[in-house]
């Protein structure tokens, strides 16, 4: 028989299924969940008979994407059924756990529905945990913040290693650590990340500066610049590397020919703009700098423009 490990990495990427066994389901357990649970066939239950799930690692949903749910279930109904485990409870109040499937709950209240189609396991607290993780990042991706405590809950509760987290989720064991490493960030930046201001390259680019202080401040110089990744990166070496600056290019020297310079300053008082002449041996350009339309129909009159 190969080894545990061997059959887990099998399991990867099968989809939920692969981490949902069939279960033996307690005595506890009303005997229509378990005649149901060993055919695999979902049952009708109450919406209010479902409890959310404590490990659920999304926090946020798209309300106009959950409105455009609810109105398609209001008209076909839930077509895949979700997930949950049985709590237990006092004889005769039946109560179940979502594992996977919150949206489409969710969706089913804001519809008006009364029950919703759903498969009964029987599953640890990790199992759980793990379904729900492996669940999000299947469907829907979760925002950057959002799988950093996710893989903190794994480390936390059941002190997986990265490399466990890693197989359990089938990501690379680097992903998940630059995912843990997102919690390094202040809070305020955390915030700007999971709401999408700032992305996962730009959170990743600001861990490279020493201390909170330097983040923010890099961060919101990043925001207000709206600077992108690449933009980001080159700035914050900067940061680190200031002797590494690229030099700026320098200052046009002025004219040297004393009527090249006086036509030049002829131009800018005209115009009253910025002007500038190149000239080599009687041969360049002039160059005109305008900052708005209204400088710009300045020229164009100057010039003999309608």
């Amino acid at each position: 028989m190969p080894p545990a490990t061997d059959s887990k990495r099998r399991a990867l990427g099968k989809g939920l299924e692969s981490l949902l066994p069939s279960r033996p389901v307690p005595a506890t357990v009303p005997a229509i969940t378990a005649a149901a649970d060993s055919e695999g066939k979902p049952l009708e239950i109450p919406l209010d008979h479902i409890e959310r799930n404590p490990y659920q690692t999304r926090t946020r949903f798209d309300e106009a994407q959950l409105a455009e749910l609810a109105q398609s279930i209001a008209a076909s109904g839930v077509v895949q059924p979700i997930v949950v485990r049985p709590l237990s409870h006092p004889v005769g109040q039946i109560k179940y756990q979502l594992i996977t499937g919150e949206r489409r709950w969710l969706a089913s209240r804001k519809a008006s529905k009364l029950t919703i189609p759903a498969i009964v396991r029987q599953v640890s607290d990790e199992q759980t945990l793990e379904m729900t993780i492996v669940e999000n990042l299947q469907r829907a991706d979760l925002n950057p913040m959002e799988q950093a405590r996710a893989y903190q809950r794994l480390s936390q509760d059941f002190k997986l290693t990265q490399e466990q987290m890693a197989q359990r989720t089938g990501k690379e064991r680097a992903s998940v650590a630059n995912f843990l490493r997102l919690l390094r960030l202040p809070e305020s930046i955390q915030h700007k990340v999971e709401s999408g201001d700032l992305s996962f390259g730009h959170a990743r680019t600001l861990l490279s500066l020493d201390t909170p202080e330097s983040i923010t401040a890099a961060a919101q110089k990043v925001l207000a610049l709206n600077l992108s990744v690449r933009q980001t990166e080159t700035y914050v070496q900067g940061l680190i590397n200031p002797e590494a600056k690229p030099k700026k290019d320098p200052k046009p020297t002025q004219p040297e020919d004393p009527n090249v310079r006086e036509a030049q300053d002829r131009l800018r008082r005209h115009l009253g703009l910025k002007v500038q002449i190149e000239d080599k041996q009687g041969k360049g350009r002039v160059i005109i700098e305008y900052s708005g339309l209204e400088d710009f129909d300045a020229i164009l009159t100057a010039l003999g423009g309608e």
